[in-house]
């Protein structure tokens, strides 16, 4: 969980009982001065998510999956020079032809895999770490690797910093194996597209389990899709609604 806190100074007891108002009134803003922008950004995403109508929401994400994004400070998780826009419903930038994710894509995925605390996740594709911090704010165990080395340092430190080390345990190499010392996984998300989904991926997916991972070769062809293992073991999957993300990269 995060570990951000604030805390308040006691005023003297000389001081006006306006002055403690002005002082309390003001409090959070001058706390936490993103919080009205991270307020706008779930704004946002109730709306997208209402206009999209994704199969399996009824056009509503959970206010779990909502508080967990309202809690993680996603401008820590970008380039400094994207900072000022860290709060908009949109992707952005990290260096290396990838990208953090559009907000209401990371709020959908995350309501799709149905965690809950204490589950044991697998990402494919950590990136700038954000999803794995929404994931951990929820209170699940993550474990996430990523194929690029820079970009795998950096959101190890970016997640230690934040206080989320302790939930989320980092990996540089090629994920299409999964990790199997870890597994099985309550649910698995990837973060980057491919042309099918691993088999690995699957055998690592507790009976009961979900993944959800977009699959296509273009841009103009990816289909975000739900997986879920059954308590049988038969696997089944459906089409959520079209996305754009970059492609899967290593040897697959």
């Amino acid at each position: 969980m995060s570990k951000h806190r604030c805390k308040t100074a006691v005023p003297g007891t000389a001081h006006l009982l306006i002055s403690l108002f002005l002082i309390l009134a003001g409090h959070a803003a001058l706390c936490d001065p993103l919080e009205r922008e991270r307020a706008g950004m779930i704004e946002e995403i109730r709306e997208t998510a209402m206009a999209a109508q994704a199969p399996g929401t009824g056009g509503v994400i959970d206010d779990t999956v909502l508080d967990a994004l309202a809690r993680v400070p996603r401008h820590l998780f970008v380039p400094d020079s994207e900072a000022g826009r860290a709060y908009e419903n949109r992707p952005l930038p990290i260096g290396h032809g990838q990208t953090i994710s559009q907000p209401y894509i990371v709020a959908l995925m995350t309501d799709l895999l149905d965690v809950t605390p204490g589950d044991r996740v697998f990402e494919l594709g950590t990136g700038s770490g954000y999803q794995s911090a929404v994931l951990a704010e929820i209170g699940c165990n993550v474990w996430t690797m990523e194929v690029v080395e820079e970009l795998g340092k950096r959101a190890s430190e970016t997640l230690a910093a934040t206080g989320y080390a302790d939930r989320v345990t980092t990996r540089i190499g090629d994920a299409y194996y999964g990790w199997a010392e870890a597994a099985p996984f309550d649910a698995i998300v990837v973060t980057a597209a491919g042309d099918h989904v691993p088999p690995p991926l699957v055998e690592q997916l507790k009976p009961g389990g979900r993944m959800v991972i977009p699959v296509g070769t273009g841009f103009l062809t990816q289909q975000l899709l739900l997986v879920e293992k059954l308590e049988d073991g038969v696997v089944r999957s459906r089409e959520v609604l079209p996305v754009r993300f970059v492609p899967l990269t290593g040897d697959h």
